[in-house]
């Protein structure tokens, strides 16, 4: 039931919105500037207005009828609150701090040894200037 009330209700809310664009303003537009505004003889003689503005206000009342429907349905629907079977996690007591343990001596063993320092090495030879031979 909600499905096909939830889909009436977009057809009514796409056809209202095309019904209410496909009226000419008041004032007429740019159209009724350059003379295009007397010839809309479709709807008769006194023009879309009466048509248009009686679809509108249809399909309007339809669009209201279906969102309080669907308001007053998802409110009834709804039982319970969010928080319902919530478990809170359980609490822990905070943990008693212990003593330093003693520090652990390291046989001499089990230490590795370092590697021995490298030697540095002797800068080279510098080479002659080429310039001095020209």
């Amino acid at each position: 039931m909600t499905t096909l009330l939830i889909v009436f209700h977009v057809i009514f809310s796409l056809v209202l919105i095309v019904v209410i664009l496909l009226q000419s303003g008041s004032a007429g537009g740019m159209g009724a500037a350059f003379g295009g505004g007397s010839s809309q003889t479709l709807f008769g003689g006194s023009g879309s207005g009466k048509f248009f503005t009686r679809l509108t206000a249809v399909f309007a009342a339809l669009f209201m009828i279906t969102s309080l429907s669907l308001t007053i349905m998802s409110a009834h629907r709804a039982k319970g609150t969010v928080m319902q079977g919530y478990k809170p996690p359980p609490i822990e007591a905070p943990a008693k701090k212990a003593s330093k343990p003693a520090p652990v001596k390291a046989s001499p063993a089990a230490v590795p040894k370092a590697a021995p320092a490298a030697q540095p090495t002797p800068a080279p030879a510098s080479a002659p200037d080429a310039k001095k031979s020209e």
